[in-house]
């Protein structure tokens, strides 16, 4: 199985209205596909996202040269070195690495991985809830209730980028408008002070059908999530940005959050993430990654929730939620699954079972031309 190619499909897309969080504006969405194929034929595909022309110049000159002639069986030791020059492009090749060793055992990556526990996956609906309308409000709440009417009965909106009143009046209309069936998440990016995300608890009294307050503060304040967590009245959640499951560890021994929520992307790789899922789930947290960029990456997000074991004997046939982007971006669609009223079915095949979408990759290619 020695590597014999790499291919690079960099992707653009200019949004034709900016949206955002507490973090700025987007004003594109990327993808950075890459494929990986062997002597033999077997390919394996990729994807990493990071500025596009500093991440293509350096898969090209550095990773690219690496990996041409290695073996695509040793994926766990090529990774690690990758890891160590560009974490975000070694999360890319060991989706790459691990479909060529399914398809090359005639599996599918839930049967490489020991198989699925779980065929059907919930998906919430994430939104960047900021515009620069003046209406921005009715215009988020607009958007949450078409998707709900699509099916989605959990959703994730943003606080933390308005005034603290601005952003509550947001939330408290959102939630009056809303069926109480429907879950809602807040996440603030690490926008607030222990002080100011106090204050949302008497809003969350108001209502019962919260999910959790993501992020309220930088997640490196341990102590600080401890004291919140013990007046909270909803659960907390976070870890997005975590690389290594050793910045989890205080969070679980301290017992910090309640929900764990690493990053396919944000990890060293597939392997690596798995082992974020699993930790978590041996001090008895819940995991609800995070994905909302990428496309391939969260479908192997999905794979590994799939292949988790249930977090309590009480939910034995339930899984915890992955996110799903229903923003503007046609990156969504590039491999495309089963999505019914908020669920994902996790389909059969060898590798992962699917081929991306060319119409999207022909029409989205990025010409090389500096963007902002």
């Amino acid at each position: 199985m020695q590597i014999e190619r790499v291919e690079t499909y960099p992707l653009l897309h200019h949004l034709t209205q900016a949206y955002g969080d507490a973090n700025g504006y987007k004003r594109y969405r990327t993808s950075y596909l890459i494929r990986v194929i062997t002597r033999s034929g077997i390919d394996g595909w990729g994807e990493v996202i990071d500025w596009l022309p500093t991440l293509d110049k350096g898969f090209r000159e550095r990773i690219i040269p690496y990996l041409l002639g290695k073996q695509a069986s040793e994926r766990i030791a090529l990774v690690d070195v990758i890891s160590k020059w560009h974490q975000r492009s070694a999360a890319g090749v060991s989706m790459a690495l691990t479909e060529i060793a399914a398809k090359s055992a005639g599996m599918s990556v839930c049967q490489l991985w020991g198989g699925k526990i779980h065929r059907h996956i919930p998906v919430y609906a994430s939104f960047q809830s900021y515009t620069e309308r003046t209406d921005w409000i009715q215009l988020s709440i607009q958007r949450v209730l078409e998707q709900v009417q699509a099916g989605f009965q959990q959703v994730k909106v943003k606080i933390g980028g308005k005034m603290f009143q601005e952003d509550q009046a947001h939330i408290d209309a959102l939630m009056k408008a809303l069926p109480e069936n429907v879950q809602v998440a807040v996440d603030a990016n690490q926008s607030y002070d222990m002080a100011t995300a106090a204050k949302w608890n008497p809003l969350f009294a108001r209502y019962g059908n919260w999910m959790w307050l993501e992020e309220p503060m930088p997640m490196e304040r341990t102590g600080e999530y401890v004291k919140l967590r013990s007046s909270l009245s909803i659960p907390l959640a976070g870890g997005e940005n975590l690389v290594r499951c050793a910045q989890f560890l205080p969070l679980y021994k301290e017992g910090a959050i309640d929900i764990a929520q690493p990053d396919l992307l944000h990890t060293e790789g597939i392997e690596a993430f798995r082992l974020h899922l699993n930790i978590a789930r041996e001090f008895g947290y819940r995991v609800s990654p995070h994905s909302f960029d990428g496309s391939l990456a969260r479908l192997y997000t999905l794979f590994a929730q799939a292949c988790l074991l249930p977090w309590s004997k009480m939910d034995a046939d339930q899984i915890e939620p992955v996110e799903w982007d229903v923003m503007e971006n046609p990156f969504t669609y590039l491999f495309p699954v089963h999505l019914v009223n908020g669920s994902v079915t996790i389909a059969d095949g060898v590798g992962i079972g699917v081929e991306p979408n060319w119409e999207i990759i022909n029409a989205m290619r990025w010409d090389g031309s500096a963007y902002a």
